[in-house]
């Protein structure tokens, strides 16, 4: 397979002040962490990141230097993920037949956990980095916030990224979600609706999404550490 990776890194940073994939972790700005994993992987040929339109000129500022033997390109993104996940894929070239969807808040994603989802894909099957829940999960009325049940956490897995498919069936997955207006928080989910299998690959601890402050701290310390 030809892989290609979309890294979705748009979205304003509300909850920072600053564009989130520009906050600077460890000596350098978030996006550039897993912009590197993905560029000195051979099986990766090209990667697309997706950014918001102001953006675009800092993103690349960022990517440009480290892209090494791959292909790059910026994008401006869409209105929600799902649209900009699409951008990405309309500007990835036509001859990388599998692509894998990466969310450019995950800094520490490791590149053997990458090629073990890579190894799971195939025509009609499809994968996702995942984590086992820890937390009892309960189902909860929005409007009373009155607990409904509980679920069986034996059985749920936390959905992480980069997300794996063939780039065909993932193009109609998304065309699907167009045309009956779906949207879903991930890309595996639109697979799902069309019928395509999604492996489970456990992902390591430390591939956690950087969403509150608290979590910058937290991967400046593993990240710090990762460059001593």
């Amino acid at each position: 397979m030809n892989w290609g990776a979309v890294i979705v890194a748009a979205g304003r940073g509300t909850r920072f002040g600053r564009p989130k994939q520009l906050i600077e972790i460890a000596g350098r700005p978030m996006l550039a962490w897993s912009f590197e994993t993905f560029a000195a992987m051979p099986e990766v040929g090209a990667i697309v990141v997706v950014t918001e339109r102001e953006w675009l000129d800092a993103v690349s500022d960022v990517t440009s230097a480290l892209a090494a033997q791959c292909e790059f390109a910026v994008v401006s993104g869409g209105a929600t993920r799902q649209a900009s996940v699409r951008c990405g894929l309309d500007a990835l070239p036509e001859l990388y037949d599998a692509v894998l969807v990466h969310d450019g808040a995950r800094p520490l994603v490791r590149a053997d956990d990458v090629r073990a989802g890579m190894r799971e894909v195939r025509t009609g099957r499809a994968a996702v980095l995942a984590a086992p829940v820890v937390d009892t999960i309960k189902v909860v009325d929005p409007q009373t916030m009155l607990v409904q049940r509980t679920l069986d956490r034996g059985t749920l897995w936390a959905a992480q990224t980069p997300q794996f498919a063939m780039r065909a069936e993932l193009v109609r997955a998304h065309n699907a979600a167009s045309a009956s207006a779906l949207e879903a928080t991930d890309d595996v989910a639109l697979l799902e609706a069309v019928g395509i299998e999604v492996a489970i690959v456990p992902a390591s601890v430390e591939n956690f999404k950087v969403t509150h402050p608290g979590d910058v701290a937290r991967a400046q310390v593993l990240l710090g550490a990762s460059l001593k």
